[in-house]
Parts: C-alpha cells; structure tokens; sequence
C-alpha cells in the first residue's frame, strides 16, 4: 500500500504515489490502510524508506539515492512514522542503496535502515517483509540465497521470493545453513516467527 512520497519530475513511482507532499500522501495513505483493515485484510505499507525520489527501476536494476537521514526525516519517513502511529502491521523494505545510511547493502539487507532506523528510531514492532528478491536490482548484483540470509540479519521476518521455485528453494537452504552455522541465532529467528504469529491471530476471523 503506498509508495511514499514523491519530488516533481520524473521518477519511476510517478503517479502511484498518492503525491509529493507528506502531508497528503500521510492522510490518504492511513486512511487507505485502515479501510483495508476492515475488511480484515492485511496491508503492507512500502517501500521503506522512500521510492520516490528514484530514477531507477528496481525491477531491473539497483536505485541508488544519496540523502542524508535527515532529509529522509523532512519528507520520506513522515508517512511510515504516520502509519507506524496509527497501527500499520506490515512495512515492506525497498531495494536502494541509500549511500548515506549504508554504503554497502541496499536497505533490504541494511541493519541501518531495518533494524536501526525502522525498529529503533520509529519503533515499529510488527512485521518487517523484503521486497522481491528475484528483481533485477538484487539478481544482478547478489545471489538470491545470500541476500536472503543477509535480509535476515538486517531483521527482515518474511523473504520475499516471487518468482522461481529454485529461488525459493536456495532462499531457504541457505537461511537454514547460516542458523546451522551460528550466522542468524534461533532466538532471531524466534523472533521472527512470534511476529508472524501474532499478526495472523489478529486477522484470524
């Protein structure tokens, strides 16, 4: 749900998103989740912490966006705080290399961005879920099950591998090897499992 605010010109988002003011994109964007709620289904907002100052489509290749936190804290974030606010159960993690944030990993396998900023700075407690990880951006540049792996430990709780049943099937041997090998404990994993649940029995009718 959502794409997060978007700067005038031309950008991949475009017109998905509800517009470039935060304040707008805030106010429909929560009232757009919370009529989803409703309906007991369960809406994911995205795609953390902001698409749409990006030229570069995900799907095919790696966006990179160079602002500074708080930059990101003047427009980007405000509707995820918003929405984190006012119930969000789902927040779903960009593939952009925020150079200022994280140099090395995009923000779906960023702990600065998932653990950091997105649990500890706004204090989200529900679900953190990747973007699809067969998308040019990550296929191109990293290999499906490290990625996995290092979603994970960023603190990712859902992997999301939409295409390829052999890419599901490496995502998940190479998420068992690392716990195997002392990579990701059980106990983050646990923790993982124990937000799934929880979000479940909520929407359980």
């Amino acid at each position: 749900m959502g794409q997060g605010t978007r700067p005038r010109g031309t950008t991949v988002i475009g017109d998905r998103s509800y517009g470039d003011q935060a304040s707008i994109v805030s106010e429909m964007g929560i009232q757009t989740m919370k009529v989803i709620q409703s309906e007991n289904i369960i809406p994911v907002i995205k795609h953390f912490p902001g698409h749409g100052d990006t030229s570069v489509d995900s799907h095919i290749e790696l966006p990179t966006v160079n602002k500074s936190l708080s930059q990101l804290e003047e427009l980007e974030l405000v509707p995820f705080k918003k929405a984190i606010n006012n119930g969000a159960d789902v927040v779903m993690v960009a593939h952009i290399l925020m150079k200022q944030l994280d140099s090395t990993y995009p923000a779906s396998m960023s702990e600065t961005v998932i653990s950091d900023i997105l649990r500890d700075q706004l204090d989200f407690n529900g679900v953190v879920m990747s973007d699809d990880m067969t998308m040019g951006a990550i296929a191109n540049n990293y290999g499906v099950g490290e990625s996995a792996v290092r979603a994970v430990q960023a603190g990712s709780d859902i992997v999301l591998v939409a295409h390829n049943e052999q890419n599901v099937t490496a995502a998940i041997k190479a998420i068992k090897t690392a716990v195997k090998d002392g990579r990701i404990s059980e106990a983050r994993m646990n923790r993982s499992v124990q937000r799934i649940i929880n979000l479940k029995n909520k929407y359980l009718p």
